[in-house]
């Protein structure tokens, strides 16, 4: 476990009235750049609990804080915005408390396969009600495989967060060394109690056979292996959400930058699937009216020769699209120059504002191919 990440142990004070967030334990781990391979908008899902008796499982993975209200209460008690189980108790009268090893579980999918890097297991707003200690347990398996399956006696699952004490109201964080590519989690806490959250940060590991089959894809979207690795300003949203599955719904499910008041320029650069070639783009500025970017320009690199792409003035760097003027809420689509293989891509925006989608669909060369089906074999096993 890194010793970067603070850690929390026992009880918050009881709420008191106002901000409930104000004593709220934070963690800002290492690790929380990463994508949350387990958001619901990306597939995630709760598959099954132990018991939900006072709040359901699903709670676990909805985006965002969890909320909290004071005066909301329902037929079997104080209703959480989060996973919430019933208060364990032993055997009889003269053994009244939960065995050491009595615990609940929910088991998890992960909206993308891939290589765990940290998790945080949040326990916003349960105080007194929160579980002494959790675990966190990894398995690979068919993406659709069913509870019943996954909970069967030959199914290996590796350790990923050792038992170990957390505190309530907390953001509960903790590195993973894993090296390996999981489907599922299972979550456990001791010996009962409530979560609010759980984020599964990690880098996600595409099956290769899928995108084979696919031949032309996004090579840029989260789903594919895609990733965001730096942007010029994230004020108003994280430029993540432009390689995220469909379409914007709102104006901060896009990336939106602050208002410049300089001569200069935002951008986003990205890490592609793989070697790739891209043969269509799709800039789309969806929900964002008053405050669209202006213009935008699209780059492409092939750092396989050694070139930094944090350099964004090396001269590998090639300009697939001009500065192009963009027009709010709406879907542009441009064919680039074919013939340009990469492993990065970098969109600027000019002056300030945002888009919502980035697509760049294309396939990957056959080196690009080889070395992801190479990884993918070493990962899985």
């Amino acid at each position: 476990m890194s010793a970067e990440i603070r850690r929390f142990t026992g009880h918050a004070d009881p709420y008191r009235g106002g901000d409930p967030y104000a004593d709220y334990r934070a963690a800002d781990p290492p690790f929380a750049h990463w994508t949350d391979l387990a958001d619901r908008r990306l597939g995630g899902a709760v598959l099954a609990a132990g018991d939900e008796f006072f709040a359901e499982r699903e709670n676990l993975l909805v985006p965002g804080p969890a909320r909290f209200d004071p005066e909301h209460f329902g037929h079997k008690g104080k209703v959480m915005d989060g996973w919430e189980t019933r208060r364990r108790r032993g055997g009889d009268a003269a053994a009244p408390h939960p065995a050491d090893d009595d615990h609940d579980w929910a088991l998890v999918r992960l909206g993308l396969p891939g290589i765990v890097r940290g998790v945080v297991v949040d326990t916003a707003h349960f105080r007194g009600n929160h579980p002494e200690s959790v675990a966190v347990e990894a398995t690979a398996a068919d993406p659709a495989a069913s509870a019943d399956e996954l909970l069967a006696d030959d199914v290996k699952w590796t350790e990923l967060v050792p038992r170990t004490e957390v505190g309530g109201h907390a953001a509960n964080a903790f590195a993973v060394d894993s090296g390996r590519r999981f489907t599922h989690l299972r979550l456990v806490q001791y010996p009962d109690g409530g979560i609010a959250r759980l984020r599964v940060h990690g880098e996600a590991v595409p099956d290769p056979a899928w995108l084979a089959a696919l031949g032309t894809f996004d090579v840029a979207a989260l789903e594919h292996g895609g990733r965001v690795e730096d942007a010029s300003n994230r004020f108003y949203s994280s430029p993540e959400n432009t390689i995220r599955p469909g379409r914007s719904q709102q104006m901060n499910d896009g990336w939106e930058t602050s208002r410049r008041r300089d001569r200069g320029h935002d951008w986003v650069r990205y890490a592609l699937a793989e070697h790739s070639v891209i043969r269509a783009v799709e800039i789309d500025t969806g929900c964002l009216k008053g405050n669209a970017a202006g213009w935008a320009a699209l780059y492409v690199l092939d750092a396989g020769d050694g070139t930094d792409p944090a350099d964004h003035g090396a001269p590998g760097w090639r300009e697939i699209l001009p500065r192009t003027r963009l027009q709010p809420d709406t879907v542009h689509r441009f064919a680039p120059p074919a013939g340009h293989p990469a492993t990065h891509a970098r969109i600027d925006i000019f002056p300030d504002g945002g888009i919502a989608r980035l697509r760049l669909h294309g396939s990957l060369t056959a080196a690009g191919a080889e070395r992801l089906a190479a990884r993918h074999r070493e990962l899985t096993g």
